[in-house]
């Protein structure tokens, strides 16, 4: 039986009786997290990274959604802070994944034996700028970029991609050129956009992007989602 200490708490994914493991004083998922899972697109076979992970909601939601209908998939949840990633492994232990494993450490040391592994990469990044000033450190760096940036997740995901691998990832609408141009510095062209918004017909605040190592330039830009 897993245990959960008197601050974590088991919430339900709504999806098949699922649960997730959260920590009341650290970082919560937001609904971000969620679209990104939705956007992503799976195959069989798949063996995904989940990159700045936190306590693995888009890696659970995603496999959640597809498992049903994709074989064969596994998961490694790369992640910096050790209480997040130690709250992903009671979420695989509770739902019985054995499918999901962990890597806890800073993205930028990625060890070797992951280079070419993943066919997919799934990213929900921290993609604000500037110092957490009076914010609790812990969920700053979850939100805005202090000990990880654009270039660097970028380098990561070239080095873990297998030639024609695939990233989804979400970023804020208005960093959406330097999101292309940075992945393109590394090989991995975008392939697919689209933009959320919080309301019909009000400026896009976030938007999600699939990028594909060693595509051809092309893009689908998708209808606009509301959230």
């Amino acid at each position: 039986m897993t245990e959960l200490n008197e601050f974590e708490v088991a919430e339900d994914m709504q999806l098949d009786g699922l649960k997730i493991v959260q920590d009341v004083r650290l970082y919560r998922f937001t609904s971000d997290s969620v679209l990104l899972s939705r956007f992503a697109k799976a195959k069989n076979g798949d063996n995904v990274a989940d990159f700045c992970a936190g306590s693995g909601i888009v890696a659970y939601h995603f496999y959640a959604l597809n498992r049903g209908k994709v074989k064969n998939m596994t998961f490694t949840l790369f992640e910096l802070q050790k209480e997040l990633s130690e709250l992903s492994e009671k979420t695989a232990a509770l739902n019985g994944f054995e499918n999901f494993s962990f890597e806890q450490g800073k993205l930028q040391e990625i060890d070797e034996k992951y280079r070419e592994k993943f066919s997919l990469v799934l990213c929900n990044p921290p993609y604000e700028r500037g110092g957490f000033e009076n914010d609790d450190y812990a969920k700053a760096i979850c939100r805005k970029e202090i000990t990880i940036n654009l270039v660097e997740i970028a380098r990561a995901a070239a080095f873990a991609l297998k030639f024609g691998g695939r990233i989804a990832m979400l970023h804020r609408a208005d960093r959406l050129a330097e999101v292309c141009y940075t992945l393109h510095a590394v090989n991995i062209e975008v392939k697919k956009i689209q933009f959320v918004g919080g309301k019909q017909g009000a400026k896009p605040y976030l938007v999600m992007i699939e990028g594909v190592k060693g595509g051809k330039p092309s893009c689908d830009i998708l209808p606009a989602l509301v959230n």
